[in-house]
């Protein structure tokens, strides 16, 4: 009898220990969600190469400006811009006087504000990096040099709070479709800096 008694008790531990032992490990790992670092990178990373927005004459909206370390890597947001679409209008080669014809098929005129809403200086190049599609043509080129000097340029460094409005010449090739531009220097983005809708007048 003295035998199975202790082989009962014996049993009973073993029973509750392991009831312990499985409750225990369930517990750490519901409160050991990973935070921090770890879980703030899949959204920078997201919200670094979002897209930026797509734009009708008469809205705004604003894009992030930054930079890469020496490798190219490490991308970081530094500066953010308003940009407001004031106008879009197709133009012919006298109305900009150029005795160019447009390479693409057609010029527009695209006038365009620009703000440094952000707190240090941001650098906005357009010049080739400007390019023209539709539903029906692949992204091309659509920068020019037409007009430059007419006007205020908008490529230049703007400091905190200042502002430019000025205007480009776009090469494309029909009325309506989509520009972008295209200068994120991070190696992630998944979109151009900011797009303008185009009317159609045809």
């Amino acid at each position: 009898m003295p035998t199975v008694l202790i082989s009962a008790v014996l049993l009973t531990g073993c029973s509750s220990g392991g009831d312990s032992g499985e409750a225990t490990p369930k517990q750490t790992s519901a409160s050991e969600v990973p935070t921090g670092e770890a879980a703030v990178k899949p959204s920078e990373s997201a919200s670094l190469s979002a897209p930026g927005p797509v734009l009708k004459v008469g809205e705004s909206g604003e894009f992030e400006t930054g930079e890469t370390d020496d490798t190219g890597e490490n991308y970081k947001a530094t500066s953010k811009m308003s940009v407001k679409v004031v106008s879009a209008e197709y133009v012919t080669p006298e109305e900009v006087d150029t005795g160019n014809e447009p390479e693409n098929g057609q010029f527009v005129k695209v006038t365009l504000t620009l703000k440094n809403v952000g707190d240090a200086p941001a650098e906005v190049m357009t010049y080739g990096r400007m390019e023209w599609e539709n539903s029906n043509t692949a992204r091309q080129k659509a920068s020019t040099l037409e007009g430059v000097g007419d006007g205020r340029s908008i490529d230049t460094t703007y400091r905190p709070g200042q502002s430019i409005t000025g205007f480009l010449i776009l090469d494309v090739g029909e009325e309506g479709g989509t520009v972008s531009y295209n200068a994120s220097e991070d190696p992630n983005a998944v979109g151009p800096l900011f797009s303008v809708t185009l009317p159609r007048e045809k």
